[in-house]
């Protein structure tokens, strides 16, 4: 733990808004006026584009910025393979996708000396990285800070703390997270982690298709759900550092190092929208029915990656986050139900209204996967509870879970399928489900 690194998250100031054209410069004069690339940019720094779209993409899906650095991307050595650990990339072929339903428990302790990057590990995903479709699940679990800088060619990283707080250290500035909120790195920018605490756990899910942006809210109207003004975004703040730094780059899924004479992280100004982000899931201002019946979990969307069929998304983000159920005459938990999604559900704190029983529960760090058309809902103990409690207007408050739901089945890792944390009787939760039916007459 540093106590430095708390005082700075302390102290840091951000940009409001969700997909904004944002500017910052960490020393004034920085940012070239009315140009981005002038023959001779401020303060005798570089300037250089970050593409996270393409050029020609639609204007409202269009992710670039520029940035104005002391030394530019380009002055690196060659890069060198070196060890994968425990990431794995899609395609995901060690293992056939399962329609079992798999539940694990958190990760174990890792050895001392574990940082951010050292202490991912892949459970599974789909798609294709190579060809920016599908998504992988990954977990961490830390307990060193890194003093080396990570960029991720293959997609963009959505971190879910769940125990313990992370300094994110990036091209565009500083973010800390903190269980309770999210953080996304886009495509392609570096970063180094610094802890918070004395350690630091959660999830991860990388993104490789379309960046993830609001959902559309149709009939809800023009506000409600994570609302933009909540995004917040780095300001600028570079480090001048000679001497060498280890870099390491994920790329089609293999991990590649180089040692820079330099830190890369050395942004003075930038301007643009590709950019990472910090969001309180506090803030989500949840929808729900005020009549009857339990809504689809649609409704809890966060962020969502589209895909080529309008409404069928490469992955959502869902948090179920405090809320109140009031509707009359309806099981209130979540339903039974078969899904043309694939669901992984983690959790951060508390408990999750439908998953109560079971060999070691479902716990904070723990999550579970529902492949593709696998029948869930539910437990016993669940079941039995809410068809039998008073309905009167009830506040869930003491839990916070989350879901990574994605259009393809997931395949798990051989890791994940052979892992010591994976439960082994998680059907036992619905074996004590009894037969109620009483024929009329």
């Amino acid at each position: 733990m540093s106590r430095d690194a708390r005082k700075t998250a302390e102290l840091l100031t951000y940009l409001s808004g969700f997909g904004n054209e944002h500017s910052s410069e960490a020393v004034p004069g920085a940012l070239p006026v009315a140009r981005n690339s002038p023959q001779r940019a401020p303060l005798g720094l570089y300037a250089e584009q970050l593409s996270g779209t393409a050029f020609t993409e639609p204007r409202a899906q269009n992710r670039r910025s520029w940035l104005y650095r002391i030394r530019p991307s380009a002055a690196h050595p060659a890069f060198t393979r070196t060890d994968n650990g425990t990431i794995r990339t899609g395609p995901f072929t060690e293992t056939v996708p399962d329609p079992n339903r798999l539940r694990w428990n958190p990760l174990p302790e890792p050895p001392e000396g574990t940082d951010f990057l050292a202490g991912l590990w892949t459970l599974g995903g789909n798609g294709d990285a190579t060809q920016r479709t599908g998504m992988a699940v990954h977990l961490y679990h830390a307990n060193s800070s890194m003093d080396r800088v990570f960029s991720d060619a293959d997609g963009e990283l959505l971190i879910v703390p769940e125990r313990g707080g992370l300094l994110l250290h990036t091209e565009f500035g500083r973010l800390p997270v903190e269980p309770a909120q999210i953080a996304l790195v886009p495509r392609g920018v570096r970063f180094r982690a610094e802890l918070l605490d004395t350690s630091a756990r959660g999830y991860v899910c990388e993104n490789y298709g379309a960046p993830f942006r609001l959902p559309d809210l149709g009939p809800i109207g023009a506000n409600g759900l994570a609302n933009a003004r909540d995004f917040q975004a780095p300001t600028a703040a570079y480090e001048d550092v000679e001497g060498p730094v280890e870099v390491v780059n994920k790329f089609c899924g293999n991990l590649w190092t180089a040692t820079y004479d330099h830190s890369p992280l050395d942004v003075v100004a930038w301007h643009g929208n590709h950019v990472p982000y910090l969001y309180d899931l506090r803030r989500f201002n949840v929808m729900g029915t005020i009549s009857y019946d339990h809504p689809d979990p649609s409704i809890f969307t966060v962020l969502t990656s589209p895909s080529d069929t309008p409404g069928l998304a490469g992955v959502d983000f869902v948090a179920f986050t405090p809320r109140w159920l009031v509707g009359e005459d309806t099981f209130r938990p979540p339903y039974f139900h078969r899904n043309v999604m694939s669901e992984y559900m983690g959790l951060i704190e508390g408990a999750y209204d439908a998953k109560t029983a079971g060999e070691g529960g479902f716990v904070p760090g723990g999550g579970s996967l529902h492949n593709m058309m696998s029948a869930h809902g539910p437990d016993r103990e669940t079941f039995d509870r809410a068809s039998a409690a008073e309905l009167r207007p009830q506040k869930l408050d003491d839990g916070l879970a989350f879901m990574f739901e994605t259009r393809w089945p997931m395949t798990a890792t051989a890791q994940a399928a052979r892992a010591e944390h994976l439960q082994q009787a998680y059907d036992d939760v619905w074996s004590g489900l009894r037969r109620h039916f009483r024929p009329a007459g």
